[in-house]
């Protein structure tokens, strides 16, 4: 099958999991999805992520967080889609929920979160939002 958006793929996997109450899900591996996945998890949006190989093809199995029976990730969205590309400067990087949530962005150096690429003075590709 051929997906025409991993990381939106991705996402949505996670969004659907955390909906049926699931500790884990598996999603095809690639490097962006490994890059988005360790911001999610230096944010503290998920316990953590581990690569694994099935039938000659690597998967990453992420391990969802929880709080209270409640999914730590309320809301996660994809800005930047393959048909519309979303590009902001560093003095327009968007907040999300007035700083409690964060943007992923994918930079000259590489994919971090909104607040280390103001850090960093650089801006990027949105590509997902996660409150």
């Amino acid at each position: 099958m051929n997906i025409s958006d991993p990381l939106g793929d991705m996402l949505t996997r996670i969004r659907n999991a955390q909906m049926r109450g699931m500790t884990k899900v598996v999603t095809p591996a690639s490097k962006l999805r490994g890059r988005v996945l360790d911001v999610l998890v230096q944010e503290g949006y998920i316990r953590g992520y581990t690569e694994i190989e099935k039938d000659g093809h690597k998967s990453l199995e992420i391990e969802l967080k929880y709080y209270e029976g409640q999914p730590v990730i309320s809301e996660i969205k994809r800005i930047s889609k393959p048909g519309r590309r979303v590009y902001s400067s560093v003095s327009d990087i968007p907040l999300v929920r007035n700083g409690l949530g964060i943007s992923i962005l994918s930079t000259s150096q590489g994919v971090m979160s909104d607040n280390a690429a103001r850090a960093k003075n650089v801006g990027g590709e949105v590509l997902c939002r996660v409150f």
